[in-house]
């Protein structure tokens, strides 16, 4: 059966006249809230992105999921995603088993490179080791999830010479997944090493992603590893309303602030309507609309990928509390029920 949940980066919504950015400890308290109507409209799963910029809320998704461990039941909780490349493997196995146990087994880990570098100079590490501090702290994650004591040399830190490393976490396992833009390379690891690989489809077509989705199957395959634990998703831009033309119109200008506010650092040109449009349609990157909009598109895409999870990226530009509410809501109550019944 199909996953169906929700990533959030935790933007911070800023005022496009003033420029005001909202509090942090505002946004953190909202988040809570959603994450417990996640739970309580019966969604799968939620992912918390990390950012270290003063326009996101959350630093250490952790954190905030041993917070939604107390709020909720059953879904389960991971990061979406932490950006392994600047942190030490060993507390960030620790945190997560942490939250593993408090959670009663429904933790996760989604280790990625990030969206943005600023996590590079915060904890010291040259970008210049950019792909070769993945490679090894992924390698070094992965041996710390399956043995508690840990013999390990690497480039990048010390050795651990028969370290015992607690607590641990449940028997269910605490999945690592791989998020994964266009890079060949890192899908290929992924596929290779066995592990549950997360797309981040959020621009243009979404069918371009294919081949993508092919590589990494043949690696998947190659390695022998078993595919009835094969485990693909998607990630993508996602927001949901009662009204198709009037929540794609209330949203715009959140997601188009958002995109030129990334844009600028970037040097990308100002962000056109036009694309907004292409990204709603059929082929494009945005699940923007009205649920059976949304449960055309996300049936269409899931047949064309084989997936076994869906994440909608719901808080792009932070739009305003009571709609991201009324946007779960829609997803849990409407749209996964749907999906479910034709995925069965």
């Amino acid at each position: 059966m199909l996953e169906l949940g929700i990533g959030m980066f935790g933007d911070l919504q800023i005022d496009p006249h003033t420029g005001k950015i909202q509090s942090a400890q505002q946004r953190l308290q909202e988040i809570i809230q959603e994450i417990k109507l996640m739970d309580e409209v019966g969604l799968d799963f939620f992912g918390m992105g990390e950012h270290h910029r003063a326009d996101y809320a959350v630093a250490s998704p952790e954190i905030i999921l041993a917070a939604a461990s107390s709020v909720t039941k059953n879904i389960k909780l991971g990061s979406a995603v932490s950006v392994i490349s600047s942190t030490d493997p060993v507390k960030l196995y620790k945190d997560f088993a942490t939250v593993d146990l408090l959670s009663n087994g429904r933790a996760e880990i989604m280790a990625g490179r990030g969206s943005f570098i600023e996590s590079f100079p915060v904890f010291g590490y040259d970008l210049e080791n950019y792909s070769d501090l993945f490679v090894e702290k992924l390698e070094l994650l992965m041996k710390l999830k399956t043995n508690p004591t840990i013999n390990w040399t690497g480039k990048f830190r010390k050795s651990l010479i028969n370290q015992e490393i607690y607590p641990r976490h449940t028997e269910n396992g605490l999945p690592i997944w791989v998020a994964v833009g266009g890079t060949t390379s890192s899908v290929i690891r992924a596929g290779k090493l066995g592990l549950p690989v997360m797309f981040a489809i959020i621009g243009g077509a979404w069918e371009q992603f294919m081949p993508l989705f092919e590589m990494y199957k043949q690696a998947y395959e190659d390695n022998g590893h078993d595919m009835t634990k094969y485990q693909v998703g998607v990630h993508m831009h996602s927001f949901f309303g009662e009204d198709s033309k009037e929540i794609s119109d209330a949203y715009y200008p959140f997601y188009s602030n958002q995109m030129n506010r990334i844009g600028a650092s970037r040097g990308w040109p100002p962000y056109q309507k036009s694309q907004y449009d292409f990204g709603r349609s059929s082929l494009g990157h945005l699940i923007i609309g009205d649920a059976n909009e949304s449960i055309d598109k996300i049936l269409n895409i899931q047949e064309k990928f084989g997936l076994t999870r869906f994440s909608a990226h719901m808080d792009v530009g932070s739009p305003n509390h009571k709609d991201m509410m009324k946007a779960i809501e829609i997803f849990g109550t409407k749209i996964a029920p749907a999906i479910r019944k034709a995925t069965v």
